[in-house]
């Protein structure tokens, strides 16, 4: 029978007996390829999603290798931990982040740069009495980034290894089955437990002293012996709580759930007391509400306790009879052996025979150090009930005493996740802290060493074409653990849209942005900046580029756009800001408004923008008359994406790195929905992957653009592509398609007009009227101007030359050109025709 998973295939034992032998070129194969946390992520959620539906065949398939008499709720509670939300969750508490395996800098000031590796080989020893232990180990080592070998128990079910073929199945690159073998054979056949633990470089045991035992004499020199062996756990309640009917529930809760199989459930009731009626008297009452409990379901009451668990409950209970004749114990118990509590006089802890059988003890809490603390290599949950004072003070002195985790009694059996088990992140237990340390005049733009090493592969983006209006409705209905912060777009291209993000997803993009920022050359250290970026009404750009520069440690004026030119030059004069944040469009109006100001300060030297462009005009005017020497798109992006791409110091006019780590981007076809030729023009497509929530799969973002092919010359591996334009700004005017792009470089060459354009529609009796509308003052003739499109524009030409349109060129001050009241960014093409 094929019942081992070996690398993406079921085998027999022969053939696991040979490759057993080859393990240790497997693993080295293996981790020769690239496992991008965001592979597992993505497998495992779309793997939540079918445990979770009953309907699904994945669920049906997976339910027949359920140990008999399992409840099939349990693929959806595995479901659940298994899902986006709680993994994502899980590696941002363990190893702070959802991409732990990327050296990026540990200090944005500093080029050290930091990242979780793989440890190599995990080698996992599950229990034979926990059907979900197993696969949540191997997703443990996936997300670590290892290759993982699991040994089942001979008595256990496929289900892991029809489970993991299942999860390996969602991943179409072979990354997550080349790290999977799972076996099923027994302890006794020590030659196979010799051949998996010889190569590992980390070896979990789940199970008691015997089981570690067993296992540590294979483990290697060196190699990390991990264990998660069998705990006791207690309850310590205080008079207030221990005469309260609602704790007595609760506490018989926590004994009856599971049957007190796992290691967090209370073998021993304390009582912070030294009266030993009180212990007795507490045992009995307790007694009548266990007896009160339903009996046992599900698959523990099928299989029950087998003849040695029968025979130390048996034993137990008559030792603990013979004590009653001495005045030390006192015995409650159901006539079928179904429960029992034992009262007992003395204090130190005694583990349970389990199967709702609890020992109560008396247990003042200034005794609790000394009588607790010689177990504590065995301890771990300690649920408390009392006052809120007591519930502080308490935890405290049971942490002390050697207790890794309290909790309320009523909740001892559960958990969040990302929870520390056992006293540790079994994450870190399964990865190595890793440092370089590079040569600052070589490195100071590169916020992320792995951006120079090789590309980010993500899974391939599916499914249908998004536009605003399909991702807002749904939008609206994000769950509520999800809806942590609402942004509105600054309506520059239609009505302002909501985008809902969680702030986890927020924090993601600003790292991000912040990286990219680096790499377009802004300096953490000697860099002094003035945020201003547009504020309020939900917007979005001056509070993220606000948290961007928190997150770099940048020295920051949070000064936002306002319309005193005055008060904000000498805001910068004052506080000697030599880098400006803002949209073009404002940046121009101040530094015109109050040129010969900051022109005499002349501690200008860095401009990064975004929202729009500047012109190239514009830039050579900046430079010339400022003295300004860098000036770079700050990011490119949208408010309900994030940060899409970023500039590098290499990077010019439109072109961008794409933020390859968060997003994947289509290039499709103006008119059909098919992939452009390469370096051709067309709808950029963006499908995020790090997002919580929401579903912004292959989402047209209205813009154009085309891929820049080849290796940039700074180095880095991530995809550039180039800005075209937007969709919005290709008019139809008198039966013709027209660009505003096009209307842009006329003006600029051979127009030389350096500053602000905008173009205006409107409908007239006899025909269409384009209006180009320049700012004054910016060595601009509109007479010149309009024979300047004309000549250079032969589709506006035939249009005019037909008498279609009217094409009027007019000069106007710069204030007076329309603007998005939101975002202060100027309007490319205002359509006024109805």
């Amino acid at each position: 029978m094929h019942h081992h998973y070996w690398q993406g295939s079921f085998i027999g034992d022969e053939e696991a007996g040979r490759r057993l032998a080859e393990l240790p070129a497997a693993v080295e194969a293996a981790l020769a390829t690239d496992l991008e946390t965001e592979t597992v992520l993505a497998a495992c959620d779309a793997l939540a999603g079918a445990l979770c539906d009953p309907a699904h065949p994945v669920h049906g398939r997976l339910a027949a290798h359920l140990p008999e008499g399992e409840d099939p709720a349990v693929l959806a509670e595995l479901g659940v931990l298994l899902g986006r939300r709680e993994l994502t969750r899980k590696l941002r508490r363990e190893l702070g982040g959802t991409a732990p395996g990327r050296l990026n800098r540990a200090d944005p000031r500093e080029t050290v740069y930091e990242a979780w590796a793989p440890v190599g080989l995990v080698a996992h020893i599950a229990p034979g009495n926990a059907a979900t232990v197993a696969p949540l180990s191997i997703v443990e080592g996936l997300l670590a980034g290892n290759v993982n070998i699991l040994k089942a128990s001979s008595a256990d079910t496929l289900l892991t290894q029809h489970l993991m073929a299942e999860l390996a199945a969602l991943d179409p690159s072979g990354a997550l089955a080349s790290r999977i073998v799972v076996l099923r054979f027994p302890s006794s056949r020590q030659e196979w437990l010799r051949l998996m633990c010889a190569p590992a470089d980390v070896v979990a045991v789940w199970g008691g002293e015997g089981a570690v035992e067993g296992v540590a004499a294979h483990v290697p020199a060196g190699c990390r012996l991990v264990e998660w062996g069998h705990r006791i756990s207690f309850a310590y309640l205080t008079s207030d709580a221990w005469s309260d009917a609602v704790t007595l529930g609760a506490l018989a809760d926590d004994v009856c759930l599971h049957e007190q199989q796992a290691c967090s459930s209370p073998q021993v009731v304390y009582l912070d007391t030294e009266d030993e009626g009180e212990v007795f008297a507490f045992a009995e009452r307790f007694a009548a509400v266990l007896a009160a409990r339903p009996p046992a379901v599900g698959a523990v009451s099928a299989v029950g306790p087998d003849p040695a668990q029968e025979a130390e409950l048996t034993t137990t209970e008559l030792v603990a009879r013979l004590e009653e004749h001495l005045g030390l114990t006192r015995v409650f118990a159901a006539p079928d052996g179904s429960w029992r509590v034992m009262a007992d006089t003395r204090s130190p802890l005694t583990a349970s025979p389990l199967n709702r059988s609890v020992w109560v003890k008396p247990l003042p809490r200034k005794r609790m150090i000394a009588t607790l603390r010689p177990m504590r290599r065995y301890l771990q949950t300690a649920g408390l009930a009392g006052s809120r004072t007591d519930v502080a003070e308490l935890s405290r002195t049971a942490l002390a005493a050697g207790v890794t985790r309290v909790t309320p009694v009523g909740a001892m059996l559960e958990s969040y996740a990302g929870e520390p088990h056992d006293g540790v992140y079994a994450l870190q237990r399964y990865s190595r802290r890793v440092a370089v340390q590079a040569d600052p005049a070589l490195f100071a733009t590169t916020a992320c060493l792995d951006d120079l090493a090789r590309p980010v592969v993500l899974p391939p983006p599916a499914g249908p074409l998004l536009g605003k209006e399909d991702v807002q409705e749904p939008g609206r209905r994000v769950a509520r653990a999800d809806a942590e912060l609402y942004f509105r777009s600054g309506g520059s291209t239609g009505a302002p849209a909501l985008s809902i993000f969680s702030y986890d997803d927020y924090d993601t993009q600003m790292h991000a942005a912040a990286r990219g920022l680096l790499a377009a050359g802004y300096d953490p250290v000697g860099d002094r900046t003035a945020n201003l970026f547009y504020c309020g009404a939900m917007y979005g750009s001056f509070i993220s580029f606000f948290s961007v520069l928190e997150r770099l440690g940048g020295v920051q004026l949070p000064l936002s756009a306002g319309p005193d030119h005055r008060a904000t030059a000498r805001a910068l004069i004052d506080h000697g800001a030599d880098t400006l944040f803002g949209m073009p469009s404002y940046l121009w109006q101040l530094l015109r408004a109050e040129e010969d100001a900051l022109r005499a300060y002349g501690g200008l030297r860095k401009v990064f923008y975004g929202g729009e462009h500047f012109t190239a005009e514009q830039q050579r005017t900046l430079k010339d008359t400022f003295g300004i020497e860098v000036i770079r798109s700050i990011t490119y992006g949208s408010t309900d994406l994030g940060p899409l791409g970023y500039q590098c110091t290499e990077s010019s006019g439109g072109v961008h790195h794409l933020h390859a780590d968060l997003h994947t981007m289509e290039v499709l076809d103006l008119a059909e929905d098919r992939p452009v030729a390469p370096g051709e023009t067309g709808r950029l497509v963006f499908t995020t992957h790090a997002r919580r929530g929401q579903d912004l799969g292959r989402y047209v973002i209205g813009d154009l653009g085309r891929e820049v092919p080849g290796r940039c010359p700074c180095g880095r591996h991530a995809p550039r592509f180039e800005l075209r334009g937007r969709t919005g700004d290709v008019m139809r005017v008198a039966t013709y398609f027209l660009n505003h792009r096009r209307f842009l470089d006329l003006a600029e060459e051979p127009g030389g007009h350096r500053g602000e354009l905008q173009i205006r529609l409107d409908a007239t009796d006899a025909r269409e009227r384009l209006t180009v509308r320049v700012e004054r003052g910016a060595a601009t003739d509109p007479e010149r101007l309009r024979e300047v499109f004309l000549a250079g524009y032969p589709e506006l030409r035939s249009a005019v030359a037909e008498r279609l349109l009217d094409l009027v060129v007019e000069a106007v001050d710069g204030a007076s050109l329309d603007r998005s009241p939101t975002s202060g960014k100027l309007l490319a093409v205002v359509d006024v025709r109805r």
